[in-house]
């Protein structure tokens, strides 16, 4: 019997590229697919997670959005890495920026994800698991980023399970040298190195909560093309 489709995609095992780029918001990756992939081909759509199948400069490559927080990214990559046979999965997402010399528009290149989350309890390890990203993907994102003309730092982001966090605890972590916070990351790599597979998280600074700097909703979707064109690079 078939895993697939899946209770969270509709897709049928081989209408998923291998490479599958991941924003949050499915609204970015109807964005992505119709500005950059030719003949985009909708696989999904249940609960209105779209995702989409393409071919970019003649390699196939799927887009599909991720929603907010751990949970939910841990289901579809999940999904994605053990039922439809995916290899690399690159999270394309907004971040806030704990770095104070990081501003908005710039990369955060995730080498590592530290995280408040219990994800990782339920591998019931002996200590304190470090997740980690591909170095390869994050080798040649830098390289990517280069070319694209983008700034850009590699390091630590920390993904929080919380987005409004009343233990404001975004200094504590500025101590540590972490570049940015999202809500997902973790997660992600998580999943990729128990399934055996590779995962990276590029983030564009969409906001600095130490000055109260933000972009809007509709910014957020359209206008991070410079990460996009990063990911695609390496997909």
């Amino acid at each position: 019997m078939s895993n697939t489709p899946t209770p969270h995609i509709a897709a049928k095992l081989g209408e998923i590229a291998k490479t599958v780029l991941m924003p949050g918001d499915p609204l970015r990756a109807q964005f992505m697919a119709e500005k950059y992939l030719e003949n985009p081909v909708q696989f999904t759509g249940i609960r209105g997670m779209l995702g989409y199948t393409g071919t970019y400069k003649g390699k196939q490559v799927s887009i599909m959005g991720h929603g907010m927080g751990m949970p939910s990214i841990g289901i579809y990559t999940y999904e994605l890495f053990n039922f439809y046979e995916v290899e690399t999965i690159i999270r394309v997402g907004s971040a806030g920026a704990i770095d104070e010399d990081m501003k908005i528009g710039d990369l955060a290149i995730a080498m590592g994800a530290c995280t408040n989350s219990s994800y990782g309890a339920q591998y019931r390890l002996p200590g304190t698991y470090a997740p980690i990203a591909d170095f390869d993907l994050v080798q040649r994102a830098v390289e990517e980023a280069k070319k694209v003309g983008v700034k850009y730092k590699v390091g630590n982001i920390y993904s929080s399970d919380t987005f409004y966090d009343d233990a404001l605890s975004l200094k504590d972590w500025q101590k540590m040298g972490v570049l940015a916070v999202e809500m997902e990351a973790a997660a992600l790599y998580m999943n990729a190195a128990r399934a055996g597979k590779k995962a990276l998280c590029v983030c564009t600074i969409s906001d600095c909560p130490f000055t109260g700097e933000a972009t809007s909703a509709e910014h957020r979707q359209t206008a991070f093309t410079q990460m996009m064109e990063v990911a695609l690079g390496i997909a």
